[in-house]
């Protein structure tokens, strides 16, 4: 009787701690988050997002209700990431979820809202079956035009969509930046991509300088990517100008330039070199090249037969080394240059210079005019050289008294859609240094840190032959060792009470 009333008591407590739990988790939300990008915590950018809301922001999340497993994991973590959000806006963010499949209506209110039906495998009996899935959401902030997300999907950095989508519904008053034009620089359509990010925060414009209008009046950041044409002085002059008024400036710039029908490299003169050496930011006269580059296709002989192959092109180099620490290239992993130059700058203390990316450890470079050979078989000793600076931030007195910010790299066409290819998809991490940098110089949102605040990509296949087998043996003989040792722990126990039973003052 008195073990029934334990029992009894315990159940209760229990029942009593469950219930007190559930009351405090509807007014308290603490989570553990231990992933190495912190990929389950909250940005503080979007965290002032949110409670910046003036008004009710509504998102529609349209998702079959029956997804295969691999869609799944999608939805349940955009379900999770509304539930945080509705609980830091203090009830500014209201969502619901629609079966979009339940009718007709429902399904073409998706797609007209830019959601798209996908396809997707289904396994049933079986057999692999095709089925129509929704996995989509929409953003709208009262009458505004409402902003869409077509495809949410595992992986993708879901944080940065959404912020940025309920940032773009509920801003009224977006500042204005300018991409130079007129000395040859790329238009409009050349910067797809990156105006898709820019477009968040910015109203992008394309100018270009007169001698008798200050165009520049009304920007407070200024970029000049990829001209080819020279720089009067005169334009060369308002720059100055707008750097000496305390505004920033981006400077993308080609130093050297290919004619690949000729197969050779030549230099590029536009005045802008002079004007930044003047300053102290030097963009060398030459090629840089790395042993970590990409590939080109260039017909060889095999065996009395003409085949293509891929073969290295160090002219076309792969950076990884980037500064970890600052707002531009933190989370940047890898982005592809071709026809790159070195840069170092020479100026006083009155400047604060850092470094962004640098090239490899097995690095030189070729000065102009230099003939490609696609076929040349480079070694070790062609690469003396090692992390050449290839990208800078500059702050401090760059133009006069009023402190202000520069970022130069040494490509102008690293982001940049060339060759009339408007259309084609750009590196991810290409885009972001361009749209990062834009972001250090305009704004203080902290947008910036969640553009590459997604899913690091650590296939096992670029590991190292040791820790690629130790990860491979820890797998499969890790569960092993774990039923092993629950096994001898669980005998052990069973021995030690058998022994105990059979003593003779043995009480129960």
């Amino acid at each position: 009787m008195k073990n029934f009333q334990v029992i009894k008591y315990s159940v209760l407590l229990l029942t009593g701690i469950i219930i007190l739990l559930n009351v405090l988790s509807g007014r308290f939300f603490v989570r553990l988050d231990v992933t190495q990008d912190d990929r389950y915590t909250l940005s503080d950018a979007t965290k002032d997002v949110l409670q910046g809301l003036q008004e009710p922001v509504t998102i529609k999340a349209y998702f079959t209700k029956e997804l295969p497993p691999q869609l799944m994991r999608a939805k349940q973590e955009f379900s999770d990431l509304l539930v945080e959000y509705a609980r830091r806006s203090n009830g500014m963010i209201m969502y619901e979820f629609i079966d979009p499949s339940e009718n007709e209506q429902l399904e073409a209110e998706a797609q007209q809202a830019g959601i798209p039906p996908l396809q997707a495998q289904v396994r049933n009996n079986d057999k692999f079956e095709a089925m129509v899935v929704y996995l989509g959401a929409i953003i709208q902030m009262g009458e505004s035009a409402p902003e869409t997300i077509p495809q949410i999907l595992e992986n993708m950095p879901l944080e940065y969509y959404l912020t940025s989508a309920i940032k773009k519904v509920s801003i009224t008053d977006k500042p204005s930046i300018a991409f130079l034009q007129g000395h040859g620089e790329p238009g409009p359509q050349a910067f797809q991509q990156a105006r898709q990010q820019l477009d968040v925060l910015y109203q992008t414009d394309f100018i270009t300088l007169t001698d008798t209008t200050n165009v520049l009046e009304d920007y407070n950041t200024l970029a000049i990517i990829a001209p080819t044409d020279s720089f009067p002085a005169s334009h060369l002059q308002q720059i100055d100008n707008f750097l000496a008024s305390g505004n920033n400036l981006m400077v993308a710039l080609n130093r050297v330039d290919a004619d690949l029908q000729n197969g050779m490299g030549i230099g590029l003169t536009t005045g802008l070199e002079g004007w930044l050496a003047e300053k102290g930011i030097i963009v060398e006269n030459s090629f840089l090249t790395d042993a970590n580059c990409g590939r080109v296709s260039v017909m060889q002989n095999m065996g009395g037969f003409r085949v293509q192959q891929q073969i290295p092109f160090p002219y076309i180099p792969i950076i990884k080394n980037f500064n970890a620490d600052h707002p531009i290239s933190k989370g940047i992993e890898e982005a592809i240059f071709s026809f790159l130059s070195p840069i170092s700058v020479t100026a006083d203390s009155s400047v604060t210079v850092t470094t962004l990316a640098y090239s490899s450890d097995n690095s030189g470079s070729a000065s102009v005019p230099t003939y490609f050979n696609p076929q040349r078989n480079w070694t070790d000793s062609d690469f003396p050289r090692k992390n050449l600076a290839i990208a800078a931030a500059i702050e401090g007195n760059l133009a006069g008294s009023i402190p202000s910010r520069m970022v130069v790299f040494g490509d102008g066409d690293f982001a940049v859609n060339t060759g009339g290819q408007e259309n084609q998809q750009m590196n991810p991490d290409n885009v972001s240094l361009l749209t990062n940098s834009i972001d250090w110089l305009a704004d203080e949102t902290g947008l910036i840190e969640l553009r590459t605040k997604e899913i690091t990509s650590r296939p096992i296949k670029d590991l190292e032959d040791g820790k690629r087998s130790f990860l491979k043996w820890l797998n499969f003989l890790l569960p092993i060792l774990l039923i092993i040792v629950i096994g001898i722990y669980r005998w052990q126990r069973q021995n030690l009470r058998r022994i105990k039973r059979m003593q003779v003052n043995y009480v129960k």
